[in-house]
């Protein structure tokens, strides 16, 4: 009796060494695979196993070898069970142990690690791996019985206790690689919301679609390389086009501005190029052009898709030369400058319909920047418009401010105009304001005063579609015969296009006007109404005696607008 007692007494002492051993391993580090490897190797020495390992389950997959002691590389790569299959998927299934005293004996064994190989008695004990009351995995270890006389009792509860242990260590692990992971999330996520804004002088905003051209911007600020501003009238493609400049390692030199839509192609040659004395009526000197005034700097050329074919082509060869001659002149000036363009046409389909150079378009395309309008960043008109608005102040000695009403007012507009309309809106608000204190009430819209809420839901083509081809409207005066007025004719495919004022302006209701307002003699003058719009043109102008401002006023155009229509259509007015 006292010999089985010391046994037991031993047998128990080796056990609770054993759970010290394990548990000292498995709190050193949070590498599950080590630890639990190192484990193993220590149980199968101090109680003669002969192979232990540990499967992991997955989530909605299969259990996985997850570290072994007694089995080659080969055969650890193959501990792989589905839930239920053999009997370490039916251990991980159930949560209940195993025993199978002779593995050879057991139809569920499937000797995957060929652990039943041989002409000994092997058994095989799994216990599952709990915790937070759910299985996570199986301990399973194999040892020899050759006599069928092996008592696992106190195997199973050794077994039962380094699971526990196990157990807990993988909830431990996983929990801190959760807290890890969900602190390396916020990390990313507050390096992402503190990350280095780029700024610009004198544009405002945070949103990202500002942010995206500001790092464009930064990105292609200090090469040589040609950029294409796009956007709508009014997103400010000039500011950004100073901004590139003064970024640029070109900083000190000159930048120069040009707008192509506001002169004529022989003015626009003469003021890019320059030109020698007497190349022409009223040239009293050599004069430089904007690309020599721009030389080691930057020449912006605003509005590039409104210059006319001929000048297109001039243009190009400066372009892929470098070098220019001047107007009247014959030597070659060569110049080192960076272009900066500007449109809001779409210069694709204005390629396709033959109104702009496909090699052009090509040359200028390098670096495209498409400015947001101001709609798509509407975070930023509440700073914006308190930019305005504090610069309004200095100029004007004034202390005014917003209140909340007046800012969800501007948030939420259209803004056709874009920027500048946001501006122009905040200065005339300002100063038709009496109180220190803008409310939503101030603004024309809310009166329904605001002359471009009619532009508010049409459809925006004005950045990306050149003028439509549309007839010119001509209503006649009053006290006619009842065909006075006449009916739209589709346009003639050989005409050219005509701009967008003339399409605007024709569109636009307007009142008729008296007979002698216009210079019409009588009705019997205007019986005879011609079809397609150069005929119209010429109909009109001879009606009012080669006058255009009389012509324009019948066609209910400015007469800006009629001049650039004669010269679009190659009409030469007479005089008399």
């Amino acid at each position: 009796m006292m010999v089985i007692a010391r046994s037991k007494e031993a047998q128990t002492r080796r056990e609770l060494d054993a759970v010290y051993e394990v548990s000292k391993t498995l709190s050193a580090s949070l590498d599950v695979g080590k630890t639990f490897r190192e484990a193993l190797n220590y149980l199968l020495h101090a109680f003669d196993w002969r192979r232990a390992f540990v499967v992991l389950g997955e989530a909605g997959g299969p259990l996985r070898g997850l570290c072994a002691a007694g089995l080659s590389q080969e055969e650890q790569q193959r501990l792989l069970f589905r839930v239920g299959e053999g009997i370490v998927g039916r251990v991980f299934a159930s949560g209940v142990p195993a025993i199978v005293p002779d593995v050879h004996a057991e139809p569920l064994f499937l000797n995957r690690t060929g652990g039943g190989d041989g002409l000994d008695s092997i058994a095989m004990l799994a216990m599952p791996i709990r915790a937070d009351r759910r299985t996570l995995g199986v301990l399973a270890m194999q040892c020899v019985n050759n006599a069928g006389t092996r008592v696992f009792a106190e195997d199973l509860q050794l077994l039962r206790m380094v699971a526990t242990l196990m157990g807990q260590a993988l909830l431990l692990q996983r929990t801190v690689a959760a807290g890890h992971d969900s602190m390396q999330d916020e990390v990313r996520r507050i390096q992402k919301a503190l990350k280095p804004q780029h700024r610009i002088d004198h544009v405002v905003g945070v949103s990202a679609p500002i942010q995206a051209v500001f790092e464009q911007v930064h990105q292609v600020a200090p090469a040589r390389t040609t950029v294409l501003l796009r956007g709508e009238s009014g997103t400010g493609k000039e500011v950004i086009a100073r901004a590139i400049h003064s970024l640029s390692p070109r900083h000190e030199a000159a930048f120069v501005c040009v707008n192509c839509a506001a002169l004529t192609e022989s003015l626009l040659e003469s003021e890019l190029f320059g030109h020698e004395k007497g190349s022409f009526t009223g040239a009293q000197g050599q004069r430089k052009g904007r690309f020599e005034m721009a030389h080691g700097g930057t020449l912006f050329l605003d509005e590039i898709g409104d210059i006319s074919a001929s000048f297109q082509a001039k243009l190009l060869r400066v372009l892929q030369e470098r070098q220019f001659e001047r107007v009247g002149g014959g030597t070659p000036v060569k110049v080192d400058v960076r272009l900066i363009l500007a449109t809001n046409r779409n210069l694709e389909r204005m390629v396709q319909a033959g109104e702009f150079r496909a090699d052009l378009y090509y040359r200028i395309n390098v670096v495209s920047i498409q400015l947001p309008p101001l709609r798509e960043r509407r975070e930023d008109i509440p700073a914006m418009a308190q930019h305005f608005l504090d610069r309004f102040n200095r100029e004007n000695g004034r202390r005014m401010r917003f209140d909340p009403g007046a800012m969800r007012v501007l948030s939420s507009c259209y803004w056709p105009g874009n920027v500048r309309e946001l501006e122009n809106c905040v200065e005339r608000t300002a100063t038709m304001t009496h109180a220190e204190v803008i409310s939503d009430l101030a603004f024309p819209c809310q009166g329904n005063r605001c002359l471009t809420q009619v532009l508010h839901h049409i459809e925006r083509e004005d950045a990306v579609r050149p003028g439509r081809p549309v007839d010119i409207p001509i209503t006649e005066v009053p006290g006619l015969p009842p065909q006075s007025v006449l009916p739209q004719q589709p346009a003639l495919p050989p005409q050219p296009v005509l701009p967008a004022e003339v399409v605007a302006a024709a569109a636009a209701p307007s009142a008729p006007m008296p007979a002698e307002a216009v210079g019409v003699a009588g009705p019997s003058g205007l019986s005879d109404k011609p079809e397609g719009e150069h005929a119209r043109l010429i109909w009109a102008m001879e009606h009012c005696g080669w006058v255009q401002a009389k012509a324009a006023r019948l066609l209910k155009i400015t007469p800006r607008q009629m001049g650039y229509a004669l010269r679009k259509h190659g009409i030469e007015v007479r005089k008399f």
